[in-house]
């Protein structure tokens, strides 16, 4: 890594510090009575799909039954809301934590889960930044070393997250760390466009292919072509639409809406979720084949309240693009013992209404205990670092960091009830939604 914070696309595999984790080794009884053994090192799906990491032969199991996370703790499963459910020592569990010499029940088949008494290596990104990411935790260095692996292959791409934990700027460090990174990274938001404009929007369209179509248009993932496309938020794609992206993962071939042939592109798929697919697939909300084909390398981004040592240089980050000064030691304690629910992205907008109106109204107003008031501002002890006030800035200046913070915080609060669909948001603010995009792409939200 150079002094910009790139990556090497050279880079040898071989690099980081070594860390030592305990792994957990599951065994049960085939239907043809033999044991069988398996070592969970990574995150695997457990059911009777071909396509499971796990696969058992028992009618009484859903084909994605459960998820299996190995962690710093242990192994955890997750039902994903099978048909028949998961017992951990005989009491269905929803998530929870498996101690060694447990028994899973999944059906009728039992599963056993031992730990090794030698823990095995995991990689470490040997700096804490990773092509523009930053993270000092653990947690977040494996993840570095994870996607500087990921940025080597070809093979697509699932970034799954909570709200807020960087899916786009993770899903774009892989694209530049790529042998991609000369061509283009193209950008499609699944839940911001209606089912009836998302088609012509992904595969393009002919000249009079529809009212308005005035001319030929190719679509996002033509215009990636010799890069990368990033379908956010793909658990919002339409059932309708599911079996035509399928074909393109298949065929690597579109064909434009108004035209009879196809077009080879060239294009690596990285897609992002904050919903659970797997459970989705159960519930018949998104196709299972899709569903695999999408996640062929999947990547979980850790929320920030199981990471609380990346809040000091996220704040340092994100202070340093708003010139202000470090943040108080008590309050750092404070910072790093709040959930952030929203992740990075509250952080974030943390830091700016700080910026605006003091620390600690800020921080009262993500505890929900008080609300920015730009009439009654702040002492100077309360700032971030003490040094600048508001009344170091002009009224104007002022005035548009108010607006700017209060317009972002009401946009994101509005696409959150509304599950980020614009049209209803639109509808609900009384605005109309060409103009509530703009604000979205004006505040990246």
């Amino acid at each position: 890594m150079d002094t910009e914070g790139t990556v090497s696309r050279a880079s040898a595999p071989g690099y980081g510090i070594p860390r030592l984790r305990k792994s957990p080794e599951l065994t049960w009884i085939d239907s043809a009575g033999r044991a069988v053994a398996k070592t969970i090192r990574e995150t695997a799906i457990i059911g009777t799909t071909d396509n499971a990491d796990i696969v058992l032969s028992d009618r009484t199991v859903s084909r994605l039954h459960a998820e299996l996370d190995p962690r710093e703790d242990g192994l955890w499963v997750r039902d994903l809301q099978s048909r028949n459910g998961t017992y951990l020592d005989k009491i269905r569990v929803g998530c929870a934590r498996i101690p060694t010499g447990a028994v899973l029940l999944l059906g009728q088949t039992e599963l056993r889960v031992e730990y090794d008494t030698e823990p095995a290596e995991v990689e470490l990104w040997p700096n804490n930044e990773f092509a523009g990411l930053v993270g000092v935790s653990t947690e977040m260095r494996e993840l570095f070393a994870r996607l500087q692996r990921i940025a080597q292959s070809p093979a697509t791409v699932l970034v799954e997250g909570e709200t807020g934990t960087g899916k786009e700027l993770v899903a774009k460090a892989i694209h530049d760390v790529s042998e991609r990174a000369a061509g283009p990274f193209v950008v499609i938001d699944c839940a911001a466009l209606p089912e009836n404009l998302l088609e012509a929007e992904l595969f393009g369209h002919a000249r009079n292919a529809f009212t308005g179509a005035l001319s030929a248009r190719a679509g996002a993932i033509e215009q990636a072509d010799g890069g990368s496309v990033f379908l956010d938020e793909i658990g919002e794609l339409p059932l309708a639409m599911q079996p035509k992206l399928l074909r393109v993962l298949e065929s690597r071939t579109l064909r434009r809406l108004g035209e009879s042939h196809y077009r080879p592109v060239d294009v690596r798929f990285i897609s992002a979720t904050h919903r659970d697919l797997r459970t989705m697939v159960n519930t018949r909300a998104f196709r299972e084949d899709l569903y695999f084909r999408l996640a062929v390398l999947p990547v979980k981004i850790p929320p920030l309240r199981e990471r609380p040592a990346d809040i000091a240089p996220l704040l340092e980050r994100f202070m340093a693009k708003d010139k202000a000064a470090a943040v108080s030691p008590e309050l750092l304690r404070e910072l790093m013992n709040r959930p952030w629910f929203g992740n990075v992205r509250e952080l974030r907008n943390f830091v700016e209404r700080a910026s605006a109106f003091g620390a600690r109204e800020a921080l009262a107003f993500e505890q929900g205990q008080a609300h920015p008031d730009p009439l009654h501002p702040a002492s100077p002890s309360s700032r971030l670092g003490g040094a600048q006030t508001i009344l170091d800035l002009s009224f104007s200046e002022f005035r548009e960091r108010a607006q700017e913070a209060a317009e972002r915080e009401y946009l994101s609060c509005l696409l959150e009830r509304h599950q980020r669909n614009v049209t209803a948001a639109a509808a609900a603010a009384g605005v109309n939604r060409t103009y509530l995009h703009r604000l979205i792409a004006k505040y990246r939200i």
